[in-house]
């Protein structure tokens, strides 16, 4: 009999036993199994996990998340890889404060020229670029305060009213000294509608995107510039935590990424919400922010594998393993299944958390999960075998009249596509149609578990996929056979964590 351990046991009562000690030893064997993956040919991947779970988190907030990159920003060797990706996100999202920094700064004159000389054909039909369609427009409309400081090329300057009917005349203008006349005198400009409107498309930076990104490095880094800073403070603090996550942490090197995890560990302060502890990525984020010390950064990858990731974990184990570490995880994992369950070997385990110093006990319930997800897959396969499982760990059932049709990978109706999914309701349409006569018996016999065709006609449940409706989540979801393997390891893993952070407060 499988045992899930969804009984919480009388603590007091509770001891050390052979049984305990056998389950730690064969879970440190798998282990051993696991973690050479993960430190190897995996090891890109399982850093991608764990990116992805760390932008998962929910408890950072807005002055936390800015503070850990910009501790990163300002270390030392200088971060110029990261430093380039995140300017780029801000050339992407806010070209408009980007521009505005540039400008401010001087700029480049080839650039500068480029931006504001975009003045193309004669007489009266004018199509100017962005730059210098931005410097017309408020020249004319501000000219009491700016026309004085157009430069031009020619002998004289030209008037409002000249240039109003022939246009052209914008051409006899001197860029780069009527730009320096509006850096230094006219500061309404940088600030006006006219040059937001011509920066907020970002095309200034198309120009070219490699001078920009170097040039900014250097205003950053060389130059110092506060305006730069400021944008970039501004840009960490106002977007998403799991966006800056997502797309920053990837370029980190791994001690780079380590000296993150620490930092973040300080500032985690994790809602203890009852419906969140379902979710692994929450527990992760629990384990990070109560465990002093999580061990080196490989045990930090395992620990987030077999808590997020069970089933990249289990794809990564056959992939890079090949059928000699999948013998042998199979058998460490039958081993484990096959411990006496008369003394609940798994609580001494659970007992060992309850202060919380360390992930070195955690890492034991994490892995215990991850067994119980293989063992489902490998060995629970028909509709008997699932209930037999429920009744003998008390998990109250029945089944679901509405079940997930499974496609040729074996993947359930959820994850197949709008389209998959809507032809599949179509079918189930059909089948009810034929099915009206007997709705009167149906409704006599509610609390009965129903009958489902096990034949291969398609009308009844197949005899390796099934859907009930369970009491663990109080029958609000049915699952079928392929979602319940994840589903059951993660509800085990969220109660054993549940009893563990309810004692480590006391």
């Amino acid at each position: 009999m499988l045992n899930l351990f969804l009984s919480e046991p009388v603590w007091d009562d509770v001891v050390d036993t052979e049984s305990a000690k056998m389950r730690i030893s064969l879970l440190s064997k798998l282990e051993s199994v696991i973690q050479p993956l993960l430190m190897s040919g995996g090891r890109p991947e399982a850093r991608l996990w764990l990116s992805n779970s760390i932008a998962g988190m929910t408890s950072v907030a807005r002055r936390d998340q800015c503070e850990l990159f910009m501790n990163l920003l300002r270390s030392k060797p200088t971060k110029y890889g990261l430093a380039s990706h995140l300017l780029q996100m801000i050339f992407d999202k806010r070209p408009q404060k980007a521009g505005s920094v540039y400008f401010d700064n001087a700029g480049s004159p080839t650039r500068i020229s480029q931006w504001f000389s975009s003045f193309a054909g004669s007489g009266g039909g004018m199509e100017h670029g962005k730059g210098a369609k931005a410097l017309t427009q408020f020249a004319f409309v501000n000219r009491d305060i700016c026309w004085e400081e157009l430069e031009w090329k020619g002998k004289h300057g030209q008037s409002p009213a000249v240039v109003a009917t022939k246009p052209h005349y914008f051409l006899d203008l001197d860029i780069q000294q009527t730009v320096e006349n509006f850096l230094e005198n006219v500061p309404e400009f940088w600030s006006s509608n006219e040059f937001a409107e011509s920066l907020k498309d970002g095309e200034i930076l198309s120009i070219d995107r490699k001078f920009f990104l170097d040039y900014f490095l250097d205003l950053m880094y060389k130059e110092k510039a506060r305006d730069v800073w400021e944008v970039v403070t501004e840009f960490l603090t106002e977007e998403s935590f799991s966006y800056l996550c997502q797309h920053l942490l990837i370029t980190l090197e791994e001690p780079e990424l380590c000296k993150f995890l620490e930092s973040l560990r300080k500032v985690l302060h994790p809602r203890m919400e009852p419906k969140d502890f379902s979710n692994s990525s929450f527990l992760f984020e629990v384990i990070l922010s109560k465990c002093s010390d999580c061990g080196s950064f490989d045990q930090t990858l395992l620990l987030d594998a077999v808590f997020t990731r069970k089933r990249e974990l289990l794809r990564l184990l056959r992939d890079e393993g090949g059928e000699e570490v999948e013998e042998k995880t199979k058998d460490i994992v039958c081993q484990i299944c096959a411990i006496p369950n008369f003394d609940n070997s798994l609580a001494p385990i659970i007992k060992s958390c309850f202060k919380l110093k360390t992930a070195e006990s955690v890492k034991w319930l994490g892995l215990q999960s991850w067994v119980l997800y293989y063992r489902f897959l490998e060995g629970y396969q028909t509709i008997e075998s699932w209930e037999s499982m429920f009744r003998n760990n008390a998990i109250s059932f029945r089944r679901s009249n509405t079940y997930a049709l499974l496609d040729h990978d074996g993947l359930s109706e959820e994850s197949v596509s709008d389209l998959e999914r809507r032809v599949s309701s179509k079918v189930k349409h059909r089948k009810r149609s034929r099915k009206k006569k007997k709705r009167k018996f149906d409704r006599e016999h509610d609390n009965e578990f129903l009958d489902f065709n096990t034949t291969n006609d398609g009308l009844g449940l197949q005899s390796n996929g099934g859907s009930w409706m369970l009491s663990t989540d109080g029958y609000s979801t049915s699952w079928s056979s392929v979602d319940l393997p994840e589903y059951l390891s993660r509800h085990c893993l969220s109660t054993w964590m549940r009893w563990v952070l309810a004692k480590s407060v006391e």
